[in-house]
């Protein structure tokens, strides 16, 4: 399967570029760096271009099979436009050159309210907080999700918690809208997972799902002042 991965510099996006070719899939890698992209493979090609050029989204969009996009930002002050501006220029070659399967990530941030079965303390006091941290982020990632959803593409939208390294894919949870999941941690080797089985498998189609990892999770203090401290970098 021929497969375009946008966001591929970043570290989901080469997680999925990894396991793609790991899986004998050829991957075309999308990033601003190639010269700094670190994965080589046969099966693999690195796009230099730019999600938010839509000349430059068609050019490699064209001649594959399925599209996933892991593109974010962090926390910030800022206006962010990166998930809506880039889901239009996906969408759109992706309905010039006739391609129908299309995996995004956003986040459960989306969602003003965290899952009622979340902790309390979570729930009432570290949520929010995070959530006022992120709110460009996350206003303009319901801008991407409507985008993705006004289509007639055959999408799924992956919505994880916190993000947090780990070395192996584990348990992890998912949860079909509009179920919700408790759960601060999603570890990006199994949002990588998810992201590959659902563009691979077709397993959700036209729905959004929560990602959540159980295993192995961080404390929620050394993410929240991890994030904290980003914030303007």
């Amino acid at each position: 399967m021929k497969l375009v991965v946008f966001g591929a510099n970043g570290p989901t996006g080469r997680l999925v570029t990894q396991q793609a070719l790991a899986e004998g899939h050829t991957v075309t890698a999308v990033t601003r760096r190639p010269d700094a992209f670190p994965i080589e493979d046969l099966r693999l090609r690195v796009a230099g271009a730019d999600a938010l050029n839509p000349v430059a989204v068609d050019e490699v969009v064209a001649g594959h099979h399925r599209v996933v996009s892991t593109l974010g930002v962090p926390y910030t002050r800022e206006p962010v436009t990166v998930f809506s501006r880039s889901a239009r220029n996906i969408v759109a070659a992706m309905s010039r050159h006739g391609l129908r399967r299309l995996v995004c990530v956003t986040s459960i941030g989306v969602h003003p309210e965290l899952a009622p079965q979340e902790r309390f303390f979570f729930r009432k006091v570290v949520g929010p907080i995070l959530m006022s941290m992120g709110r460009p982020l996350y206003e303009d990632a319901r801008r991407m999700e409507a985008i993705v959803r006004a289509t007639d593409l055959d999408w799924t939208i992956a919505r994880p918690s916190g993000l947090f390294d780990a070395t192996t894919v584990t348990d992890y949870r998912i949860a079909v809208e509009p179920q919700r999941l408790p759960g601060m941690f999603t570890s990006r080797a199994d949002l990588a997972d998810v992201l590959l089985r659902e563009a691979t498998e077709d397993r959700h189609v036209r729905a959004g799902i929560e990602v959540i990892t159980t295993q192995g999770t961080p404390s929620y203090a050394s993410v929240f002042l991890r994030e904290a401290l980003r914030i303007g970098k």
